[in-house]
């Protein structure tokens, strides 16, 4: 191997296409873009969603619904997972640094508590919610739950 005998891979370098360079190139006339028509022209962008003039999807299928600008969002947190909290740390009373310290919600989110699996100690929660079956369970075992 010398350095004039050196050749790039096979299929690895291309040749430009030259458009609209006359009959010669193979690329001439119409240039590669067909006869007529908007995508033949310069200047031609198409919109976002056209079809060719066919009733666009997104007109076509009707709107329902809304977006309820009141909503409050709550991360839900079951009494099956601050049970399994009380029996792997012993901790007795939940508040809303307890639940960020262990990675149930984020600093922002609001909390309620349902009463999703099986309570077996006395403990003391504070959060934003509860269900109706949570504080029953809670209150039943001795403990107490407090709305922030």
């Amino acid at each position: 191997m010398e350095l004039h005998t050196l050749k790039p891979a096979k299929g690895s370098i291309k040749n430009r296409k030259v458009i609209g360079r006359g009959q010669g190139t193979g690329h001439g006339g119409t240039s590669t873009r067909g006869h007529k028509g908007a995508k033949s022209r310069s200047g031609y962008s198409r919109k976002v969603g056209f079809e060719g003039g066919q009733m666009p999807l997104q007109r076509r299928v009707p709107k329902f619904g809304f977006k309820n600008i009141n909503r409050v969002e709550y991360k839900a947190i079951n009494l099956r997972d601050i049970q399994a909290l009380v029996d792997a740390k012993k901790i007795t009373d939940f508040d809303i640094d307890v639940f960020l310290e262990n990675g149930f919600a984020n600093s922002n989110a609001k909390i309620k508590i349902l009463a999703n699996g099986e309570l077996t100690s006395k403990i003391t929660v504070k959060a934003h919610a509860f269900s109706q079956k949570a504080v029953e369970v809670i209150t039943a075992l001795g403990g107490s739950a407090e709305k922030i």
